[in-house]
């Protein structure tokens, strides 16, 4: 049985001059792609690195047919395909982009992220799974030198240890295997949406709310109202709900 899949998603430039966040689906029946990048390089087009980026996932998905392959190999593609990109114009040589994939085959979730985006798993309305940023703070609460709730407040939050287009041939990153269950729910987002907005906020709005839509148009307005009077990141999100 082909399980329900709705999904909404959301960007808003904040305070800034420019949004580097960008987000895609791709899907048909029970496969779907899910992807959110966060461009950095201000300059350096962080914008066309997030854009390209996530264009160039959506549309290796769509020739893909083996899903665990896909996720497998993407990131790694995804990063040369960037590279290259950079070579062709001395403008784009230091645009780079963190990236977060949730791809939906049937009853499996796959994930791949790099960088500080992160995707949420939801389960019974709590938190059940989310991806560990590549940045100084996670690696400080990995050490046990800060706690989790740390990472928000901490000064060095936005200092990233990997993203897709660094100088490195051989880039770093996560991925996950999962299997899925009626009424699960997930969330990728870009630092700019979990740094406003917590976890447990999170799962309050998500308790209340009867659609993929109303999650994340309650969590982006929290977003923004948690943020008044700062100069606010670019904020972007996905929200899937799988058979709910």
């Amino acid at each position: 049985m082909i399980m329900k899949i709705t999904y909404s998603n959301f960007s808003d430039k904040g305070g800034r001059a420019v949004n580097e966040d960008y987000t895609g689906v791709a899907g048909f029946g029970d496969r779907y792609c899910f992807v959110l990048c966060d461009g950095l390089g201000g300059h350096g087009m962080g914008d066309m690195a997030s854009r390209f980026t996530v264009k160039y996932i959506k549309e290796r998905f769509i020739a893909s047919a083996d899903s665990a392959a896909f996720v497998s190999g993407i990131a790694d593609d995804a990063h040369l395909a960037l590279k290259q990109e950079q070579e062709k114009d001395i403008r784009c040589s230091k645009m780079r982009t963190t990236a977060v994939v949730l791809v939906i085959d049937g009853g499996m979730g796959y994930s791949v992220h790099i960088g500080d985006s992160r995707l949420y798993v939801f389960r019974d309305d709590m938190v059940i799974f989310r991806t560990k940023d590549h940045s100084i703070p996670q690696m400080l609460v990995l050490t046990g030198e800060i706690k989790e709730d740390e990472i928000r407040r901490h000064p060095d939050r936005s200092c990233l240890l990997h993203a897709l287009g660094d100088e490195t041939d051989n880039v770093r990153y996560e991925k996950s295997e999962f299997d899925l269950m009626p009424g699960d729910c997930f969330l990728l987002c870009s630092d700019g949406f979990w740094e406003p907005v917590t976890e447990e906020e999170m799962c309050s709005e998500l308790r209340k709310s009867r659609s993929a839509e109303e999650w994340l148009s309650a969590m982006s307005k929290k977003a923004a109202e948690n943020s008044r009077g700062m100069n606010m990141d670019n904020f972007s999100a996905v929200a899937v709900f799988y058979g709910r």
